[in-house]
């Protein structure tokens, strides 16, 4: 395994989780798969999952609505607002679940160039330690590796050499 392979998760204090991760293609590319719903449905979700609902108004302000199927046709609503903007090198929003009142999480999502690679770091903020570790429990760390790992298989689809 590469680096570009590793998810690095670490919980630095008690409200947090930040998730570290490598990808081999340049800092504008990672944000437009971050931010482009033709791009997100190619790679959001654990493997099985489908991005069903994707609605983003990029702006500072404006909302996002994601909506997940799982493989047992479950559905998952997440819903935000964009609070900082920055194109190609971060993005800060709310996060909240539609069907689970667990209260509002703040994501800020940095993206560093590194020799044309990408190193993309998210943290998330949770409203108290016991929804931070309810999110843990529940498969972050499978969720996150598989969905990057599409991400990152996406990204080497565009890179061209």
């Amino acid at each position: 395994m590469n680096d570009t392979e590793t998810l690095k998760i670490t919980t630095p204090g008690d409200r947090e989780v930040v998730l570290t991760r490598r990808f081999g293609a340049s800092r504008s590319l990672v944000f437009d798969a971050l931010t482009k719903p033709e791009l997100l449905r190619r790679w959001y979700g654990p493997s099985g999952w489908t991005l069903d609902v994707c609605e983003i108004d990029l702006r500072v302000g404006g909302a996002w609505r994601f909506v997940v199927l799982r493989p047992d046709g479950k559905a998952i609503g997440q819903k935000g607002v964009y609070r900082e903007i920055i194109t190609g090198e971060r993005i800060v929003n709310t996060e909240a679940w539609e069907d689970w009142d667990a209260g509002e999480c703040l994501v800020t999502t940095e993206l560093t160039d590194v020799n044309g690679q990408t190193i993309f770091t998210s943290t998330i903020l949770f409203p108290s330690r016991e929804v931070r570790d309810t999110v843990v429990k529940a498969g972050l760390e499978h969720g996150a590796n598989e969905s990057y790992a599409k991400l990152a298989e996406m990204l080497e689809s565009f890179e061209v050499v």
